[in-house]
């Protein structure tokens, strides 16, 4: 927050109005800066998704290919925390299909092309496995290539775990009830899972999802004590639907406008900003010479040229701070000669109405007028007026509006 404050701050001190079709600052998201996090409610989805998957031990791999094909399906909920970063759990269902030696969970009578294979007595079996599993994600196209909202497809890798329970047909004939497998042999499977899921945007809250994923699943079910790990490669597909927020918001930063002049108009500007140094260091001057006191030394300028000037806060005729010293200098010197003055009211036009400045000009070369009779100059020696122009001597744009809220003060011809 301190960079963007700082960029706003330069904008804000830096930025001159120097053509009058300047622009304003605008802002922008920058992704530069990140993405801030959503709330909790927010980036969940919901799916579900089908396919099939293959097992591949060493005694499945005896069965031919598409008899060892199952189906299988998911049901998912899942939240992103950020563009990159995200975690689902689902719960599962896999028709287990392959071969054993050991004639547990379904079989059917004796095959003799399996045991060929095999070179062992081999039966042929399937089982499902019900559990849930969690993963972690992360989107590696947003990581790689920077998050884009309306992205058609991400490419996202997974990595997790799953538990499965075992479920078989009680029976050689495979016509018997389903029973849990673990009544009377170990029947409760882990395995690791890694995967690609290619997540395909339809609308905004609506994905199409391929899932392309491969397990090592632990297979307590080709017999009592005899714990193998079964290859199981899978793909899915299915579709997940995104609630509450879906997308993710960068920081807002300010960008300053870029002005283009040509030599003209640079020359112009440069000029105009010296004329402003000197008018500025005449003021300085003016002030430092009415905080003196007594008569000043050397000639005293004669004609239209100020005595001083006395400054007013936008909207305010009241002479405050260091304004009343102004009053207090300019009096003292009044009292000294025997001079009539000319005092003028002016208010800048980049602010407020006609109506509004018309009064502060009027009010304001009135209080000025008060305080110095107030500090015993003669009324009859002070003659006051309104212009209702920007001071022409000190106008340079809005920025230097508030040297036309004054009131000058100048020696009478």
């Amino acid at each position: 927050m301190k960079k963007i404050t700082l960029m706003a701050l330069a904008c804000a001190m830096f930025m001159a109005p120097a053509v009058a079709n300047a622009q304003e600052v605008t802002y922008v998201e920058d992704p530069a800066q990140g993405y801030t996090f959503n709330r909790f409610q927010d980036n969940w989805f919901v799916g579900a998704m089908g396919g099939a998957g293959i097992m591949m031990s060493k005694y499945d791999r005896g069965v031919d290919f598409g008899k060892r094909l199952g189906w299988k399906g998911n049901l998912v909920v899942g939240k992103w925390f950020s563009p990159i970063a995200g975690l689902r759990v689902m719960g599962e269902f896999n028709q287990m299909k392959g071969a054993t030696v050991y004639g547990f969970a379904q079989r059917r009578d004796m095959d003799n092309k399996l045991n060929n294979k095999l070179g062992k007595d081999a039966h042929f079996q399937y089982f499902n496995n019900v559990g849930v599993a969690g993963d972690a994600m992360i989107n590696l196209t947003n990581w790689v290539c920077g998050y884009r909202p309306g992205r058609i497809y991400n490419a996202i890798p997974y990595v997790g775990a799953s538990i499965h329970w075992g479920f078989y047909r009680s029976g050689n004939d495979g016509k018997g009830k389903w029973t849990y497998a673990g009544d009377n042999k170990p029947a409760r499977n882990l395995s690791l899972r890694a995967g690609l899921l290619n997540s395909f945007a339809v609308t905004n809250a609506l994905d199409v999802l391929l899932d392309l994923r491969f397990e090592m699943m632990q297979e307590h079910t080709d017999g009592p004590g005899n714990r193998t790990w079964s290859e199981y490669p899978s793909a899915l597909i299915g579709i997940a639907y995104k609630f509450n927020k879906r997308e993710w918001t960068a920081p807002v930063v300010p960008i300053c406008p870029t002005y283009k002049y040509t030599d003209a108009e640079g020359d112009a500007l440069m000029a105009r900003l010296q004329a402003a140094d000197r008018k500025i260091a005449d003021l300085e001057n003016q002030l430092r010479n009415c905080g003196k006191p007594g008569p000043q030394p050397g000639p005293q300028p004669a004609g239209d040229a100020p005595l001083a000037t006395v400054y007013f806060p936008i909207n305010v005729s009241k002479i405050v701070g260091v304004q009343n010293d102004v009053v207090d200098a300019v009096a003292n010197v009044m009292l000294q000669e025997n001079k009539n003055y000319q005092l003028t009211g002016w208010a800048d036009n980049y602010t407020g109405n006609n109506q509004i400045n018309t009064r502060l000009r009027k009010d304001r070369v009135a209080t000025v007028k008060k305080a110095l009779v107030g500090k015993g100059v003669a009324e009859n020696r002070l003659d006051t007026q309104i212009d209702d122009r920007n001071r022409p001597d000190v106008d340079f744009g809005p920025k230097s509006a508030p040297l036309s809220r004054a009131v000058t003060i100048v020696r009478a011809k």
